[in-house]
């Protein structure tokens, strides 16, 4: 099973009298009594990172996934707690000085802070990492509405295309190489996006998992549809390049996960104060489809419009 059902099988009833914790169906806990944000993330060696070559970058990406799931909710993060198992290989001295000054680095950059965390000895690597902030209200799930527009911020595609350079499975020059590579390590979360979401976002998410499987997780319990265009997904320029220079086909490459951009939905009303947002913060705001209604399929199309289907919607977790 995935992980979702294996989350509605085994333990959605044991937070059933505990609001707060969303039906287990959203990326935070949310006490709204006491405006407190949690969310809590895993991160094993080979699953969620390639290896631990680099534990400088490895702990930048690891952080700033996690503080993602704060900012798509509107949320800023304030603290975090990070816990690790690994060996006397993994946790050298020269490995964890790297990791402390990475982590220096990012607290100085997002303003967070670190309260505790665990460390316990393991032959294999992983990290927890619980991130924390407050706020008077979030951004839902599954709040869509028929109608509304769908959005996400940045580029997609360049920390998958990343990825498969780590991989040795494409081969481009070392300038472009750095490029993909340092978009893989270093994800371009939008802090500055979460104090403004709440004027127009009706729902959202970040595009962890894939921009396919993280749309539908978005409206997973409404009787709702979408429609995207390929097309209109964004892409940087080096990736553009990249397709045509290697013959690739976009729609295999914009749902392949690990962006870490925010997804999220609006009234077609808000398209205005959406495109002032973007040019006053200077952040890349593009319209990708539309949700629609119960009683049609959800469709994805090409750049010419025609129907198709993406065979990767995302990853998934299989237990």
């Amino acid at each position: 099973m995935h992980e979702f059902e294996l989350i509605n099988k085994y333990f959605s009833k044991l937070s059933k009298l505990n609001k707060s914790s969303l039906d287990l169906n959203d990326d935070v806990f949310f006490d709204k009594k006491k405006g407190l944000v949690i969310s809590i993330d895993t991160y094993n060696e080979y699953s969620h990172f390639l290896d631990f070559k680099k534990p400088d970058l490895v702990i930048k990406k690891i952080i700033r996934s996690s503080i993602s799931d704060l900012v798509c909710k509107g949320v800023l993060p304030k603290f975090y707690f990070i816990s690790g198992s690994g060996n006397k290989k993994t946790f050298s001295k020269k490995n964890l000085l790297k990791i402390s000054t990475s982590l220096k680095n990012e607290q100085k950059k997002y303003k967070i802070l670190l309260c505790g965390g665990d460390t316990t000895f393991s032959n294999k690597l992983s990290f927890s990492v619980t991130s924390v902030g407050y706020s008077n209200d979030i951004i839902y799930r599954n709040k869509a509405k028929y109608d509304d527009d769908i959005y996400v911020t940045g580029n997609l595609g360049d920390s998958f295309i990343g990825l498969q350079i780590l991989k040795n499975k494409i081969k481009v020059q070392k300038k472009i190489k750095d490029y993909f590579v340092n978009k893989y390590y270093h994800p371009n979360i939008q802090v500055k996006l979460s104090k403004t979401l709440f004027k127009y976002a009706n729902t959202s998410i970040d595009i962890s998992d894939g921009l396919v499987a993280d749309i539908e997780k978005m409206i997973n319990k409404q009787n709702l549809s979408y429609q995207i265009n390929v097309g209109d997904v964004p892409i940087s320029k080096n990736l553009l390049n990249l397709i045509k220079k290697k013959k690739l086909d976009k729609s295999n490459l914009i749902s392949q996960g690990d962006d870490y951009q925010i997804l999220f939905t609006a009234n077609p009303i808000k398209a205005r104060i959406i495109r002032y947002t973007s040019k006053n913060l200077g952040i890349k705001i593009t319209k990708i489809g539309k949700i629609t209604s119960d009683n049609k399929k959800s469709i994805i199309t090409d750049q010419k419009g025609k129907q198709i289907v993406i065979k990767n919607k995302g990853y998934t977790h299989q237990f």
